[in-house]
């Protein structure tokens, strides 16, 4: 006997080329079974959600999750479990300085899914600004901790933003390519300069380093440093990026999503590999309140519902 079906829903995941009405069958907190009509007596407890959705667990790869440490940290709950997102990648809230509290209080606490993306500044965003001069980052042990973190932390984060880019320029985001080749993981960079203090012509030099699986976060930013040259043109990196296997990710945010940049870009034909949402406390506050939301501005720019999903 299941433990549970989700009675009468369309069943949306393109993954399985599914898009119909189904039910789906959950045994021992797994999906068993999904076909049409499943016989309610099969199970201990049914839920109808007939002209409802259901898809599978959704994950959202650019979130900000260290409540209690940093400002921006959200409950991981609130944007995940609660609102359809099953798994969560914190995307540089710590650093090897401060990461112990993740495995210690947040992941032992949290329904939700937590993977970890360590920042290549030691504090993580414990500061503001993060990077204020080289010895913000410690290489050694940024590896060393990504290696003893028995998978809790999956990745690295640097972010191509002023200062840190004034102080060390092209050498920042090397030393976390380093850091990530080393400790086995990929690199996730956020690119556009929210201060707009720094050359915007340094997408170029950034987007050769990335290698397959490595992700750009931020890729519809209107900010200097982003995907689009001066005439509005895709910079040819960026498609030669996409092509060799670097993940291009559109983390909405606070302020580094613009629809003229999107529109810009989709009418190029690169188009990004996935929707984040860079949650925050202060982004819940303005414009940025759960992935499902973020999914909307996607179909009102064209995509289907199949691609968006």
């Amino acid at each position: 006997m299941y433990d549970l079906i989700v009675k009468g829903g369309t069943v949306v995941d393109p993954s399985q080329n599914l898009h119909g009405l189904s039910d789906v069958a959950i045994e021992d907190g797994k999906i068993a079974r999904i076909a049409v009509d499943i016989p309610a007596e099969e199970a201990k407890r049914v839920v109808e959600v007939k002209g409802k959705v259901v898809t599978p667990g959704l994950i959202d790869i650019h979130t900000h999750v260290y409540a209690g440490v940093t400002d921006n940290g959200v409950d991981p709950d609130i944007g995940g479990v609660r609102a359809g997102v099953t798994t969560m990648v914190d995307a540089g809230s710590s650093g090897c300085d401060t990461f112990a509290g993740f495995p210690a209080h947040i992941i032992p606490n949290t329904a939700t899914e937590i993977i970890v993306f360590l920042h290549i500044c030691r504090t993580g965003l414990a500061t503001n600004p993060d990077i204020f001069s080289p010895q913000s980052i410690d290489l050694d042990k940024t590896i060393q901790t990504i290696k003893d973190s028995k998978g809790v932390i999956t990745g690295v984060k640097a972010r191509m933003v002023s200062p840190a880019l004034e102080i060390m320029g092209m050498e920042m985001p090397k030393m976390a390519k380093r850091a990530a080749v080393e400790a086995g993981v990929p690199l996730m960079v956020h690119i556009g300069d929210t201060l707009k203090r720094y050359d915007a012509n340094v997408i170029r030099e950034l987007l050769p380093i990335l290698d397959k699986g490595d992700i750009v976060t931020h890729y519809f930013t209107g900010n200097p440093g982003g995907v689009l040259d001066s005439n509005g043109k895709l910079v040819p990196e960026a498609k030669e990026a996409h092509d060799r296997g670097v993940w291009l990710d559109t983390a909405h945010g606070r302020m580094n999503f613009t629809f003229d940049v999107a529109q810009k870009v989709l009418d190029q034909g690169v188009l990004p590999h996935c929707i984040s949402t860079d949650l925050t406390v202060p982004g819940r506050q303005i414009t940025v309140h759960s992935m499902t939301e973020m999914m909307t501005r996607f179909l009102a720019m064209g995509f289907t519902f199949d691609q968006v999903v």
